[in-house]
């Protein structure tokens, strides 16, 4: 009957630890499923300044300018 008792309180400590550590991994993948989501706004505002941008070298060039100095000037040069 004692080795009973000795059993069972050892298996309530490994249910805490068992515990913590599940909601430290669901803790951890919702981190994870927050930077994801994050990272592809990210790209959409990287697809519209690339689209701007290529405009701009494409306007440039149709005034008769070359690609070099047209990529210099939409990149913020004279």
């Amino acid at each position: 009957m004692t080795e009973e008792k000795k059993d069972s309180k050892k298996c309530g400590g490994k249910k805490k630890i068992m515990f913590a550590y599940g909601f430290i991994q669901l803790g951890s993948s919702f981190v994870s499923a927050v930077a994801l989501a994050a990272i592809a706004f990210g790209f959409c505002s990287i697809k519209k300044e690339s689209k701007v941008f290529n405009n701009c070298v494409t306007e440039i060039v149709e005034n008769g300018s070359t690609n070099a100095e047209a990529v210099r000037y939409c990149n913020g040069g004279n």
